[in-house]
């Protein structure tokens, strides 16, 4: 059995073009996206790269418009390689038979999946076939609403001599990363929710001003009459992206192996963290015991002034994380300044006692620009970030479409940059405080975070559980059913070490058995290899075989799949 090869063509010249004139170029998006899988693949810098080493799948995720780049494109299908593109393409369409067609604006993707939810796109660019001949067309893009006016196909494909075209009218790199991060800098408020229930336009510049879903229309509404955000669009996006080059890889023979989210004995993770506002130590108190109570960790930001020293050592002896909470709020004495970050960062590593300090949460969410906060980050030495979740009642749940952890990008004068900070969003604040949302979004959340294998991450503050038995109460019920659909409770730290962990595994190829051959040991790893028609002991095509690493040791010196 082999392993496909696959190369991802970023035209630089193209890229340094845009970045020259302040254009983006969020298609190197799909770097992250095929990372945090651990699908292996190769960068290359131009489409003459693709006749360098042996390809089977090349990903266009940005290309040179003109025939000297469109004929590499098809010489490459030609000879038996398939073109996987989402968007673009332009001049290629034309050569192969197809035309644009128009979409404003955003609009839904019906699969025909029974269980696969409808999916939200901020632009999409179909073709409509003239005289090509399609080999598979899939998904249905409905412009504006869910049920609105058939305008395309999602995804098509054509045969182009022994390999083929696959085209997704969606930008889907893109779309994941402005659904993550919005379509543009926050800079003022955001639109309020019409039934009042998120009302944005409060003055304060903050993560969810920038957020790209639809009140109406991306809501679910539980039976106490609680609305939230119920699909995490761009997690399902991601797989579409995995499902399209696993099924190119099988369809030529080949496997394409990857690297699960979690370890084999926690493959559901769930996570609380704690802001410290009002920083009584009675509060503190009162939530070690609860959580003592409940037997889970949790991340505790901490804002200046902070409780007593010694709470800090209890803490971390109890199994928890001591975080940051950044205070920009102005009415709170706070500010949106990097020195300040830096300052309010030294007090609480002095008054910790420790410079261990690796997770931040914003106070209020604050948050304005771009990518100021994760640069910030960045220099101090923060590895993770939670900033990024909802500040009202009615926006509760997957606003920014992910519950996974993930890399951010920068603007384009950085040129759209990875930064080395993980986001962690989290879903809701103090739930049944009453001016916040009921319990009754905990099983729907994680269902859905169990679906896509992200991170439940409920935030709570410790004044509310103090004042609040509603809270508490609340806090033990999320614990309580997490359990039960088997999520473990882990820290932020803890999610933010495994996560640069797992991504320094490589996975090198397969053997003939199909196990697979890694670079690197991590201890609990899983890694999945979907197998082809004609392998050994295959019951039908596409059946994944799970390997998992022992530390130090590799899969096939462990003696088979589990």
């Amino acid at each position: 059995m082999r392993m496909a090869r696959v190369g991802v063509l970023f035209d630089v010249r193209v890229a340094k073009r845009r970045w020259a004139r302040g254009e983006n170029t969020f298609q190197r998006y799909i770097g992250e996206i095929l990372e945090y899988a651990g699908i292996p693949f190769c960068w290359l810098d131009g489409p003459e790269g693709l006749f360098s080493e042996p390809f089977d799948l090349c990903v266009a995720a940005l290309t040179q418009e003109g025939k000297e780049s469109e004929d590499i494109l098809l010489s490459f299908a030609e000879r038996g390689g398939e073109v996987i593109a989402f968007g673009g393409l332009d001049g290629l369409g034309t050569r192969l038979g197809v035309r644009e067609g128009k979409v404003e604006g955003p609009g839904y993707t019906r699969f025909p999946e029974e269980d696969h939810p409808l999916l939200r796109y901020l632009e999409a660019v179909p073709w409509i076939p003239l005289r090509a001949r399609l080999s598979e067309v899939r998904g249905t893009l409905h412009s504006g609403v869910p049920d609105g006016p058939k305008v395309g196909s999602a995804v098509v494909r054509l045969p182009f001599g022994r390999g083929g075209i696959t085209r997704w009218a969606v930008d889907l790199p893109s779309t994941i990363l402005q659904l993550q991060q919005g379509a543009r800098p926050v800079r003022k408020d955001g639109k309020p929710a019409p039934d009042g229930s998120g009302a944005l336009d409060d003055g304060i510049l903050k993560a969810d001003d920038g957020f790209a879903l639809d009140w109406e229309w991306d809501r679910a509404v539980t039976p106490t009459g609680q609305k939230y955000f119920a699909i995490p669009y761009g997690d399902w996006w991601r797989e579409e992206i995995i499902r399209s080059l696993t099924t190119a890889a099988l369809d030529r023979g080949l496997t394409l192996p990857r690297i699960d989210p979690w370890p084999e004995k926690a493959n559901r993770v769930a996570m609380i963290s704690l802001d410290s506002d009002g920083n009584q130590d009675e509060h503190a108190e009162t939530t070690l015991d609860l959580l003592a109570e409940c037997g889970v960790s949790a991340t505790w930001c901490m804002m200046e002034p902070g409780y007593s020293p010694k709470l800090y050592s209890r803490i971390r002896e109890a199994g928890h994380e001591v975080a940051f909470h950044f205070n920009a709020y102005e009415r709170d004495g706070g500010e949106w300044e990097e020195r300040e970050f830096h300052r309010q960062l030294a007090w609480l590593r002095k008054v910790a006692g420790s410079s261990s300090v690796v997770s931040n949460k914003n106070h209020y969410t604050r948050f304005q620009g771009w990518t100021e906060l994760f640069a910030w980050c960045e220099r101090a030495g923060i590895r993770s970030d939670q900033t990024r979740g909802p500040s009202k009642r009615g926006n509760v749940g997957f606003l920014f479409g992910t519950c996974r952890p993930y890399f951010p990008l920068s603007w384009a004068e950085e040129g759209n940059r990875r930064l080395d900070v993980l986001e962690i969003g989290f879903l809701t604040q103090d739930l049944d405080l009453g001016s916040w949302a009921d319990s009754s979004i905990i099983e729907p959340f994680l269902d859905r975070v169990g679906q896509v294998q992200g991170v439940a991450h409920f935030l709570f503050h410790p004044i509310h559980l103090h004042r609040d038995e509603k809270v508490r109460s609340a806090l033990r019920r999320v614990v309580r059913e997490a359990k039960r659909c088997g999520f473990g409770f882990w820290t932020g730290e803890a999610i933010d070490d495994w996560e640069r962990r797992r991504r320094r595994l490589t996975i090198q190829g397969v053997s003939e058995g199909g196990e697979p051959i890694v670079k690197g040991a991590v201890a609990g790893a899983v890694l999945s290899v979907p197998l082809p028609e004609g392998a050994a002991g295959l019951n039908k095509r596409g059946q994944v075989r799970k390997w998992m690493l022992t530390a130090g040791v590799t899969p096939a010196e462990q003696g088979g799949a589990r």
